[in-house]
């Protein structure tokens, strides 16, 4: 069996010393070679015009070197929005979303290879789980990203396809690597971390008392309901979930953000912004509604612009902060799973 060689770009600083040392050259190559990695974003070692030719080849022999290959991009004509679709080295495919807004730049990335949390109304899950990404290669789409646009990334949301506290280890590697000073050095405050209710895992997150924002993806206001739509609430009740949002607000001090898609006829009645409502009460939060994209696959129907308002108006009247997530690249395949599914299925015809 071949040996596994170790992946360069998701090495921290003091890693790549020890590396260096490790085959045979001078510590100060690790700081040279961790800024064409992470600041100048070099494609491949022949961009790196400072490193010496036999230590490219030791690096070459021994290392993996990550970087994404663009497939596609779109271009919304609405808003400017990019949607990324990325070739993996092992071949596998992921989508990442540029979006520009007023305050900056945010990414959208994947976290994972298709998703086994199985949510009705998602394309992402609708082929199980492949693999977690590396933290190289969820760093690599936001530097593809960059490079691509040639501007400055200053928010990430870690939203894209997959569960990103099922990929815990990779998770937190990569929010060490992309918020260090060596390197983009973006704020942790600037970055969203989502899930859909991995209880021990956001209480694992809670103890890093990282200052992040994490966002739950909540989509149902009863056990229920959020049964109905998200297979993952058989194993974890809303109860459980919501005692671990309140434990990270506890110990971060950071407001949660609840992700609620609206799902027309499903979770968007007056009953349902009501029990939204007895069940946020007295937490710090944000409530962020977003009409669902509706997928082939699915019967789902996105809500009508009414109930949508009607649902925002019951929630701000109990003084619940919540805004309805304006739609990004809406003509570009812009949500999560859908340009990487419609990819595999004209390959597959």
């Amino acid at each position: 069996m071949e040996d596994i060689k170790t992946d360069l770009k998701s090495l921290s600083l003091e890693e790549l010393k020890a590396e260096m040392e490790t085959i045979g050259e001078k510590p100060f190559r690790a700081k040279q070679l961790y800024e064409w990695l992470h600041v100048k974003l070099a494609r491949d070692y022949d961009e790196m015009t400072n490193i010496p030719k036999s230590l490219k080849e030791k690096l070459s022999d021994g290392y993996t070197y990550t970087s994404l290959n663009i497939v596609e991009v779109q271009t919304s004509k609405i808003d400017g929005t990019k949607k990324y679709l990325f070739a993996l080295n092992d071949g596998n495919l992921v989508e990442s979303v540029w979006m520009k807004y007023h305050h900056g730049n945010s990414v959208c990335i994947s976290s994972q290879v298709g998703c086994r949390m199985g949510c009705r109304f998602c394309a992402s899950t609708i082929g199980g789980l492949e693999r977690g990404l590396l933290p190289s290669e969820m760093l690599d789409q936001i530097y593809a990203i960059s490079r691509d646009t040639k501007e400055r990334v200053s928010n990430v949301v870690v939203m894209g396809t997959g569960e990103p506290l099922d990929n815990f280890d990779n998770l937190l590697k990569f929010i060490a690597l992309i918020t260090d000073e060596n390197g983009l050095n973006i704020s942790q405050r600037n970055i969203t971390v989502s899930t859909c209710g991995i209880v021990e895992n956001m209480r694992r997150l809670a103890d890093k008392n990282l200052q992040i924002t994490l966002a739950l993806s909540l989509h149902g206001a009863t056990q229920e309901k959020r049964r109905a739509l998200m297979p993952i609430a058989e194993k974890y009740d809303l109860d459980e979930v919501i005692a671990a949002c309140k434990d990270y607000f506890e110990k971060t001090g950071r407001r949660i953000t609840f992700e609620y898609s609206l799902v027309g006829g499903v979770n968007d009645t007056e009953e349902d912004a009501e029990d939204l409502c007895r069940l946020v009460s007295g937490l710090n939060c944000h409530i962020n509604l977003i009409p669902v994209n509706p997928i082939k696959e699915r019967s789902y129907v996105e809500s009508q612009k009414k109930d949508v308002m009607r649902f925002k108006d019951k929630l701000e009247k109990k003084h619940i902060n919540a805004t309805v997530r304006r739609e990004m690249g809406r003509d570009i395949d812009g949500a999560c799973g859908q340009l990487r599914r419609r990819h595999h299925n004209k390959e597959s015809q």
